[in-house]
């Protein structure tokens, strides 16, 4: 092997520990400091729910901007100079004693965590390999999800024994630290004459971000990805209340945590293996469907066995489609402007994220049960999956135009 294409594995475990550095700016690390966050500043679920809202919504805004920045500057500069601003605004949410303050930390914390940071970190894998890169996204994946195996424990561990606000300044700070260690470390691409450079220069021409809009593929792949991402969100932020409701102590829904990504981590490494062997629409049909079968099943749970079940399909799920984000883009699209159309695909994710939580508490609180949301997703999602065996591949005549 080049050196370029050795120097690729060092800039995908960079990539890998920045998007694990974009925890306090995701909803599952929020939701490790939700109930101390309601108990303290008197919020009730569906504020608090309208509040998480509005802070995903304005941080996804940022989601293009950096995407053009990167594929301008680089993923190192912008790597770079988000963690320190990330870590900044962290400290600084952690810091406050107005309600006001706090909403502009936690807005900032959602855009240049789950917006900016994860736009660059996916970018710059996708950047790099050419060859392969179905597996080198299962592998940062993995990294990935061990990365946050490791990170929720400690962070949660740190808001049990010392409060959120300790919690949440340390973790500012780690994240901080990060971004004089991108700086020093990662590359922006392989060097001339490697092997990807060379397969890069034999590749289609890659797709503009007005093109790839105009393309089903696209659509089919944001919108799933969007509807993940309001399943997850909503049912990580309040998965806890969610068991209870069913009689299910805490326990149960730690257990579920360790359940769900052990499975996660498994269909990771399966998902980048058969990515490079099937479509990627086969691969996010068998993700949706999985996602169809755990909403379906959800208001179905009486036992413990029920819930590892439930725990285990929600795993298989997020491991599947998580590959698929992370390398689809790169894949169908091309990527000379890689930044533009993941940032455009990961700020519709955000934008469902966003809307996730604040539909379920909307539905507990006219309902009384989680059920009716539930079952309504489990449709939709089973619809997207039966689109995705239709949905042909971007195609270009010679680089001069879009066919499908």
């Amino acid at each position: 092997m080049r050196r370029g294409f050795h120097y690729g594995w060092v800039n995908l475990a960079l990539a890998a520990a920045a998007m694990v550095a974009t925890l306090p700016g995701r909803t599952q690390g929020l939701g490790l400091v939700t109930e101390p966050l309601i108990a303290e500043w008197r919020m009730d679920r569906v504020l608090f729910a309208t509040v998480n809202l509005w802070a995903t919504l304005f941080g996804a805004v940022l989601c293009l901007p950096v995407g053009r920045l990167t594929d301008r500057l680089g993923p190192r500069i912008v790597l770079s100079a988000t963690a320190l601003g990330l870590g900044a605004a962290v400290m600084a949410m952690s810091r406050t004693a107005s309600l006001t303050v706090l909403l502009v930390t936690l807005t900032l914390t959602r855009a240049l965590g789950q917006s900016a940071l994860s736009v660059v970190s996916l970018a710059l894998v996708g950047k790099w390999f050419a060859k392969r890169l179905n597996l080198a996204m299962g592998i940062y994946a993995l990294l990935v999800a061990m990365g946050f195996i490791a990170a929720f424990p400690s962070v949660g561990q740190l808001v049990l024994h010392g409060g959120w606000r300790t919690a949440w300044f340390g973790t500012g700070a780690a994240v901080a630290v990060f971004g004089p260690v991108a700086w020093l470390f990662v590359k922006d691409g392989p060097p001339a004459g490697s092997d990807d450079v060379e397969a890069l220069n034999t590749q289609p021409t890659d797709l503009t971000l007005g093109e790839a809009l105009r393309s089903p593929a696209f659509w089919l792949f944001a919108l799933a990805s969007a509807a993940f991402g309001l399943v997850y969100s909503g049912i990580a932020l309040f998965n806890q209340n969610i068991l209870e409701l069913r009689g299910f102590p805490a326990e149960t829904y730690h257990r579920t945590l360790v359940v769900s990504t052990m499975v996660g981590l498994a269909c990771n490494f399966a998902a980048g293996w058969l990515g490079q062997r099937w479509p990627m629409q086969r691969l996010i049909g068998i993700g949706m469907a999985a996602l169809a079968l755990a909403l379906a099943g959800l208001p179905l749970v009486r036992t413990a066995e029920h819930v590892d079940i439930y725990a285990a399909t929600m795993g298989a799920s997020g491991g599947i489609v998580t590959v698929v984000f992370f390398s689809v883009w790169g894949q169908m699209f091309g990527r000379t402007h890689l930044g533009r159309i993941q940032g455009c695909a990961q700020a519709a994710t955000v934008v469902a994220s966003a809307v996730g939580p604040l539909l379920l508490a909307e539905t507990l609180a006219r309902t009384g049960s989680y059920d009716l949301l539930f079952n309504g997703l489990a449709v939709i999602v089973a619809l997207l999956g039966i689109s995705s065996w239709l949905v042909p591949a971007p195609v270009r005549d010679s680089g001069t135009g879009l066919l499908s």
